[in-house]
């Protein structure tokens, strides 16, 4: 390049400088908000801060720096303390509840003596300086926007008129919702020592009036009348009556009237141009009131369809099962698309109510101590099965996770992992892969961050649709939702669930290529940290052990596992150093006691390692193939080479627990899961079960999935029924399940007597509640009834069995 090519160069990159700075100038003046940036500690010390911050507190830059140092606790301690309590408190209450940021309405003492309305707008930062966590601040001056609500307050009281806010429903009955001072002082008055509406003696007065403009009123039109009333004082008075609709609720108009004393018509003539202007402010209201309307119609309408779906599916494969009822080959297929509808329907029906909790601000998160690697155990089992069944390779890496046992809501989290890795095992074709990852991001005193990574190999995602994730109902195409399935709910209420958990939620993606999504929560630490890992063992302490896995992050996290345990171990990223490091003990006169080997690494498989291994240490060294893929195609082979035993990625506290302990020679103590298996129906001949159930199709279904384990069952018809049965024999009933919503007397009802009787069984005997009730707060009531399970309708039958032989088997 020559000398006045890069002279060029140079100056155009001065020019595009120049410009950029010109532009972000530009940009701060027309937005005229301060914008500054802070450090959360003692002092909020300001570290940087644009030209309006100074002009809103009325200083200049350097005297600030030079009286307060760029403190903004001196600054407040000079002009307004109590001022400061409140923005500390907030900035507190903030990081106490993990939230990202806070909003305070404020206002904010200037040099000059006045003060202006100012509203903070503050988020936090991943950044820290010094130790301390940085804050980015923007503050609106809203002192005009303040002023005028204040105007159109003293406006409301001071209408030389009466007004009120009433809600009509379809029989013309006036419900008072609000009025102002002078209609409250005129129209309410006490009589027999409650406060009761003068007005409503006036409005049955006046019906006629009314009853004329009833067509208009019941579809939100505009009404203009004349009434006579009286006052609390007596006194008679002719009103002009000016109402608008400017809501509706629960189908019902809502009204705002506008009372005017016309027994004096000059007053009338005086609020004519003031009524003018308050019609088009009611129209306003009007308009949005429409919008939400229409937003409701689209809602029902797409539910309308969503839920005919599978309904028809269901009602048509039940018409052709009985038009072909001997054959059972056609008979069984129908069956099975109706299972698979029905699924689909109870799916949508969840996802609506969780949608409807959430915007209600119904749903609840739990605060609750839990295991993250139970947890997760949980989850797998449920999400690997439906990988190998699609041919999709299936990855749980945990990154260095200080701590597993947090407080939290378990079950929430539960249901936004499940929900994204469902989407990416539907979403990625047979030899794909998905992979959940789990990172710790940091750790505080009591509080950890855990940053969750659902990836995928699948068909991804446009960018135009990732702008419309987080949408109702919203899904790429028609032929994707065809091909695919599903309500297009699962995604926003994922995001819902997060943001309310205080986390946050991001995705990336491209079509073709996959698509990765990144969960982050904060939990806090209890101090009682009880876990499986923290059961130690003597015998298992003398152990040494060797994992042999091509993945770095498995490898480390596995050997984390054991240290917790209080075992120290190798580890090795290949077969050939597998066999080396072996034959190198083995020549000291020792050798591994156990040794994990990967199935598949890049030099040699693990069938071949183990026949190296046996052949320099016989038997003496336990050998347990780890895979994250389905063994028994290799199960007869990985057996003759000499493997003792497999087990299925990712490893949990309790699949080493009871596998060490079985290599020190000892029992099982816990459960180790096993992927994929299907709960068999356990043989509960000699049994008896109290049956508590008001709907006859429901007992039905009860009574036959119950009678296949062979146990007997006794009905009650309700929960009055139940008690009186379980009173006159309970000590023949072996548990009860109880419905909740009965006649007469209801579960939660009829669980409390039972255990408050006198009964010597009252507080023994096992009751599970057996509901269609089936949110957590409904878990929680359950609980607090005495119930000691909880099984939601539609009855999954594996989980009945699973919960019929665990507690009938304990109980006795």
């Amino acid at each position: 390049m020559s000398e006045q090519e890069k002279e060029t160069a140079s100056g155009s990159r001065e020019l595009q400088t120049a410009s950029a700075e010109y532009e972000y100038h530009t940009l701060m003046r027309l937005m005229g908000v301060s914008v500054s940036k802070h450090l959360l500690d003692e002092h909020f010390t300001l570290i940087w801060a644009n030209e309006f911050y100074y002009k809103f507190i009325g200083w200049n830059k350097a005297d600030y720096e030079a009286e307060f140092h760029n403190r903004p606790d001196l600054f407040y301690a000079k002009y307004d303390p109590e001022e400061w309590r409140r923005l500390t408190e907030t900035v507190g209450d903030a990081i106490a509840n993990h939230r990202d940021g806070y909003q305070l309405l404020s206002r904010m003492h200037r040099k000059d003596g006045n003060r202006l309305w100012i509203q903070f707008s503050t988020q936090f930062s991943e950044e820290y300086v010094n130790g301390y966590q940085v804050a980015y601040t923007v503050m609106t001056n809203i002192d005009e926007l303040i002023r005028v609500q204040k105007e159109q307050s003293v406006t409301y009281e001071n209408l030389p008129g009466f007004v009120a806010k009433y809600r009509i429903d379809k029989e013309l009955n006036m419900t008072l919702l609000e009025g102002n001072s002078r209609f409250m002082e005129y129209f309410l008055e006490v009589e027999n020592g409650k406060e009761e509406s003068l007005h409503n003696r006036n409005i049955e007065d006046n019906m006629a009036a009314i009853w004329d403009n009833r067509e208009k009123l019941l579809v939100g039109e505009p009404v203009h009348f004349v009434m006579c009333v009286k006052s609390r004082k007596g006194q008679t008075l002719w009103l002009q009556v000016n109402a608008t609709c400017v809501d509706w609720q629960n189908g019902c108009p809502v009204y705002l009237a506008l009372f005017i004393d016309i027994t004096d018509v000059t007053e009338l003539r005086q609020m004519q141009a003031k009524l003018t202007e308050q019609a088009e402010a009611l129209k306003d209201a009007l308009t949005v009131a429409e919008q939400a309307n229409h937003a409701k119609s689209d809602f029902l309408s797409r539910m309308s369809h969503e839920i005919r779906t599978p309904m028809n599916a269901i009602i048509g494969m039940t018409t052709i099962a009985g038009a072909y009822i001997d054959d059972k080959q056609r008979v069984a297929d129908c069956l099975k698309k109706i299972g698979y509808s029905s699924k689909h329907l109870m799916a949508l029906i969840n996802d609506v109510l969780d949608m409807s909790k959430i915007d209600e601000g119904k749903m609840k998160i739990a605060h609750e101590n839990f295991n993250l690697e139970s947890a997760i155990e949980s989850l797998t089992s449920i999400i690997y099965p439906q990988a190998a069944a699609k041919g999709v390779n299936y990855t749980v890496p945990f990154v260095e996770l200080s701590d597993t046992v947090l407080t939290g809501d378990a079950m929430r989290l539960n249901q936004v992992l499940l929900n994204l890795l469902s989407n990416a095992i539907k979403f990625t074709p047979e030899g794909g892969s998905v992979r959940l990852e789990i990172q710790q991001v940091r750790r505080l005193e009591k509080q950890l961050r855990v940053r969750f990574i659902v990836s995928d190999t699948g068909i991804g995602m446009s960018k135009e649709f990732q702008r419309r994730l987080f949408n109702p109902f919203e899904q790429e195409s028609v032929t994707t939702a065809r091909k695919f399935g599903g309500t297009g709910l699962g995604m926003p209420i994922t995001k819902n669930l997060v943001t309310l958990m205080g986390g946050t939620i991001s995705v990336k993606s491209e079509a073709e290529k996959g698509s990765t999504f990144t969960v982050e929560i904060d939990f806090e630490v209890p101090e009682t940290r009880g876990s499986i890992s923290s059961q130690k063992h003597p015998a298992m302490e003398s152990l040494k052990v060797l994992v042999a896995d091509y993945d770095r992050d498995s490898c480390v996290h596995t050997s984390n596992l054991l240290k917790n345990l209080g075992i120290w171990c190798d580890w090795v990223l290949t077969g050939e150093e597998c066999v080396e490091k072996i034959r190198g003990l083995h020549s000291t006169g020792e050798n591994y006691d156990v040794c994990f080997i990967d199935w598949k690494m890049p030099d040699l498989d693990g069938i071949e390692v183990t026949r190296r291994i046996r052949e320099i240490v016989g038997t003496d060294t336990t050998i347990i193939i780890i895979t994250a893929y389905d063994w028994s195609a290799i199960e007869k082979r990985a057996s003759e080479a000499g493997a003792n035993a497999f087990l299925a990625k990712p490893l949990f506290s309790s699949v080493l627990y009871n596998t060490l302990l079985s290599a020190a020679g000892k029992s099982k103590v816990l459960t180790m899961s096993s992927y994929g298996i299907q709960m068999n129906k356990p043989d509960l001949s000699g049994y008896h079960v109290l049956l508590a159930e008001d709907n006859e199709l429901n007992r039905e279904i009860a009574m036959e999935l119950l009678k296949m384990t062979g146990v007997t069952v006794e009905c009650a018809a309700d929960g009055k029924e139940a008690l009186e049965k379980f009173l006159a024999d309970g000590d023949r009933i072996d548990l009860i399940l109880m419905d909740m919503q009965m006649p007469v007397m209801d579960g939660y009802e009829a669980a409390e007597r039972i255990r408050k009787s006198s009964h010597r069984r009252a507080g023994s005997i096992p009751i599970v509640a057996m509901t269609a009730d089936a949110f957590h707060e409904d878990v929680v009531k359950a609980s607090e009834a005495g119930m000691d399970g909880h099984l939601a309708k539609p009855i999954d039958s594996g989980l009945l069995y699973q919960v019929l032989g665990g507690m009938l088997k304990a109980d006795k």
